[in-house]
């Protein structure tokens, strides 16, 4: 018996010493959403009213949420619609009506219409909301602004979130001004960066740990985690988020490409691929890339320059590792159009585009627009993020489901 077990050491030595020599690696394990683990939250839902947040992004698998749900004999009273609609049929910025579902006969209630928040009598026959929208962790993609009107419709009316978890697609990526709350929006609620590196469970227990809520009152939650996951994976979206993050290249690029919402600049809306290219008419001449936005229902109906020829960069190839591996956002490529512009007095004017932001609510701050203009260094831009920047990684560790 002693000789069988220090054989069996020896072996298990060898064999550890081989692996090391030959840099044998564990195999990756594969990425498991909330949503897909059902195990752990269906019989939890059996029994109970329950209601659903979501859009074409709620999937188990490549079946919506709902469907699944309902086939399962889940009682699913009703159903909240963010922007773009349930279905995800509705243009951005579209104000949705209330309607019932053509496919499970379920009412629809949108939040993003005369309302966008439920209130006690939408809560009344609910026992518990469950929340499941897939995230691109960027101060302006406004889910998670929603997320905490939903929070505070539970804890209004003393009932639990379910939240079933899903990777941030930019989960690597801390970057950019917080917000100044002076500029506090739609598109910006909350003192965090432009992107923020957290999964929606992490920010609705921030939301909670914080006091961001509504008279600081605390959601009562229950988190399914994503399995095998940790921020720095890339994680492929297997349902574009919304119409104009209809590519992976887009989502990546989003949180560098999405600033130019506040400058007169075309960022692809009106073509087939948004936020993966950039540009104007007046700047021919200076780049020879062009292309032509136009009305694209469900997309983009009325985007800047529509039927005119625009010339700029094309990002469609660009390398996004190379946005993994700076860990920053990229803020060359405005202050790069910025200097190719022959009308700079147009440049972060919203007066000449009803298609644009103030580019103070799209950043968050009151300096980056004279620092544009000024021509100010990339290194610092970024000094004056601080120390606000380094004080919200610091909190954001409080709070995190994931390394």
């Amino acid at each position: 018996m002693k000789i069988n077990l220090a054989l069996l050491l020896m072996l298990s030595v060898a064999v550890s010493a081989f692996n090391r020599n030959n840099d044998v690696k564990e195999p990756v394990k594969q990425i498991i959403t909330g949503a897909d683990q059902t195990q752990l939250y269906v019989p939890y839902l059996k029994g109970k009213r329950v209601a659903i947040m979501a859009n074409p992004t709620t999937i188990i698998g490549k079946k919506h949420l709902v469907d699944s749900l309902k086939s399962l004999g889940i009682n699913i009273v009703k159903v909240f619609g963010p922007e773009h609609g349930f279905r995800g049929n509705a243009s951005a910025g579209v104000k949705i009506k209330d309607e019932t579902d053509a496919a499970t006969g379920i009412r629809i209630i949108s939040l993003y219409g005369p309302k966008n928040k439920p209130s006690k009598q939408d809560m009344a026959d609910v026992d518990v909301l469950l929340y499941d929208l897939q995230d691109v962790g960027v101060r302006f993609y406004t889910n998670i602004n929603a997320l905490s009107r939903l929070m505070e419709a539970c804890a209004e009316s003393d009932k639990e979130m379910l939240i079933l978890d899903r990777p941030n697609p930019n989960g690597y990526l801390i970057d950019g001004p917080v917000l100044d709350m002076k500029y506090k929006s739609g598109i910006g609620m909350f003192p965090i960066p432009m992107s923020h590196g957290l999964t929606v469970a992490e920010f609705a227990q921030m939301a909670n740990g914080e006091g961001w809520l509504t008279n600081k009152v605390k959601c009562k939650l229950k988190i399914i985690k994503v399995a095998n996951y940790d921020h720095s994976m890339p994680y492929t979206l297997p349902v574009k988020p919304s119409p104009n993050l209809n590519t992976q290249q887009a989502i990546l690029l989003y949180p560098s490409t999405c600033m130019f919402e506040g400058v007169y600049i075309n960022h692809g809306r009106g073509t087939q691929y948004p936020f993966t290219v950039l540009g104007s008419p007046e700047l021919k001449g200076k780049y020879s890339f062009s292309f032509t936005p136009i009305s694209i229902k469900g997309m983009a109906e009325t985007p800047i320059f529509m039927n005119e020829v625009c010339y700029g960069l094309d990002l469609r190839n660009y390398d996004t590792e190379k946005l993994r591996k700076s860990g920053k956002i990229n803020i060359q490529w405005i202050m790069e159009l910025y200097k190719a512009h022959p009308h700079k007095e147009k440049f972060f004017e919203s007066k000449f585009s009803n298609q644009m932001n103030n580019i103070e609510i799209q950043i968050g701050n009151g300096i980056f627009r004279k620092q544009i203009i000024d021509g100010v260094s990339e290194e610092e831009i970024r000094k004056s993020w601080e120390p606000g920047l380094s004080q919200y990684k610091e909190m954001r560790k409080k709070y995190l489901l994931y390394p």
